[in-house]
């Protein structure tokens, strides 16, 4: 589906509900397998959380509260959470395991490092001084990740060879590597991205690096964690308005997408260069599509809004 997009200083176009493609696109490998390795199917772990979330009153609640708070419709964060136990780790039978789960990081042991070099020494080199000169934690991570693209995945610096893969998982999965945690499937980072949001909206404490204990138990804890769902969908909205010039709050599908994928602001930068082009050569603009993941979250899209009727 093809319109034309919004100029700069008019309104952003609205993306309309629904899906634009008439099927669903591939599922990743990683998932099929792991769905494959506990013996279950898609539409089995898609029922099993839609039930959790219809006996669960408590976490509707919650949810519901934190989407207030961010302004934001509370099906964003349904669909980002259906989406997270359908295709990632299955959900657990009672909501108070989550928190149980949350203390159990409570001093631990555990550290954000590389090879031995925690990440604050790592983003301490010279290479990342450009970052210093913002101050909110998303700026910061979000300048952090951009550095380590360009300067070290996949390169050998001063003599030591860093693997290509991305800056969260090489230096954020300390447990497991490519895991995610809690009711939200939140990773590491994008809790220390969203860290002062949620401070100035939520009064949360902030987090730090230096503290992975805090950051896993606040990505476990649902209380603690709901505020960062909510955030991390309020982000993306807000980055594909202001710089694609896209209001994708009408469009669940395509939050619950960016949450799967991450990094809204460079996807909405790729999305308004591209329609530029097309301008530039008499098309029009191409609106946001969903993946997979938020294929099916607007496929049921009528199972997840009767959650809050």
């Amino acid at each position: 589906m093809l319109l034309t997009a919004a100029l700069p200083g008019l309104a952003a176009t609205l993306v309309p509900p629904g899906n634009r493609n008439a099927t669903q696109p591939p599922v990743p490998y990683g998932s099929a397998s792991r769905t494959q390795a506990l013996n279950t199917t898609y539409e089995a772990k898609y029922r099993r959380v839609l039930d959790f979330l219809r006996k669960d009153g408590e976490l509707r609640a919650k949810i519901a509260a934190a989407a207030r708070q961010y302004g934001i419709a509370p099906i964003h964060m349904v669909g980002a959470i259906i989406g997270e136990h359908t295709y990632n780790v299955d959900v657990y039978d009672r909501l108070q395991t989550y928190y149980v789960k949350a203390f159990s990081y409570v001093g631990s042991a555990i550290a954000f490092r590389y090879n031995g070099e925690s990440v604050t020494d790592f983003v301490a080199r010279p290479q990342f001084e450009e970052c210093e000169k913002v101050s909110d934690s998303y700026e910061i991570w979000a300048c952090r990740e951009r550095i380590w693209e360009r300067d070290f995945r996949g390169k050998t610096v001063d003599g030591r060879r860093f693997p290509d893969d991305r800056f969260g998982a090489v230096f954020f999965q300390p447990l497991y590597a490519g895991q995610t945690f809690g009711i939200g499937q939140l990773n590491p980072l994008t809790a220390l991205q969203m860290s002062d949001l949620v401070h100035r909206v939520s009064g949360l404490p902030k987090l730090s690096a230096d503290d992975p204990g805090q950051v896993y138990r606040t990505i476990m804890d649902p209380d603690l964690t709901l505020p960062y769902v909510a955030a991390t969908l309020k982000t993306s909205i807000d980055a594909y308005a202001r710089i694609a010039g896209f209001d994708i709050s009408k469009n669940p599908g395509i939050t619950a997408t960016l949450y799967n994928l991450g990094d809204p602001e460079r996807r909405a930068r790729a999305l308004k260069a591209e329609n530029d082009r097309r301008r530039a050569n008499g098309q029009s603009a191409r609106l946001p599509e969903e993946n997979y993941y938020g294929w099916l979250v607007n496929d049921r899209i009528e199972d997840l809004e009767g959650l809050f009727k």
